[in-house]
């Protein structure tokens, strides 16, 4: 819709809240049924922020505000489209997704993840993308197996 039909003050009011798409991953969109939820959770906090913006008077404020939530749906509805959840791996023989990996690495440090899908993925409270490098090199391996390779050499210690 062209600027000249809206009620914005400057061409560049309504250019600010045009934002770009969030980037979809070239990866399968595989989730755990804790990451489905936190999908289903994330698309009705992203609708119920772009329904509080509509509660605002000022055309400008109410385009602003929408913005992000607007763009957010978007992301959310097409990651809930294409989500496919995988269950729990059944056994603990080997690295899957889902499985909790703990690894020793070359300077004595112990880590601990839980490979899951990409959005659902913190490193800092302990998961990981199944998409990782670092996931992808764990994925199959068993306790006792070296992945890596020079400093970056890890050994899995034990996978539940």
């Amino acid at each position: 819709m062209s600027v000249a039909f809206t009620k914005e003050e400057s061409a560049e009011t309504a250019s600010e809240t045009l934002l770009p798409d969030r980037p979809i991953s070239p990866h399968p969109n595989l989730v755990t049924e804790t990451g489905l939820k936190a999908l289903e959770r994330q698309l009705h906090e992203a609708r119920a922020a772009y329904e509080a913006a509509q509660k605002t008077d000022d055309v400008n404020e109410k385009r602003r505000l929408s913005a992000i939530p607007i763009r957010d749906t978007r992301y959310f509805s097409e990651r809930l489209r294409t989500a496919q959840v995988l269950p729990n791996p059944t056994s603990a023989d080997v690295v899957a997704f889902g499985s909790t990996v703990t690894f020793n690495r070359l300077d004595g440090r112990v880590q601990k993840f839980r490979i899951v899908g990409e959005d659902e993925a913190d490193p800092k409270a302990g998961s990981i993308s199944f998409a990782s490098p670092v996931a992808k090199l764990l994925m199959g391996k068993a306790v006792g197996d070296t992945v890596g390779s020079g400093t970056n050499e890890i050994e899995i210690i034990a996978i539940s």
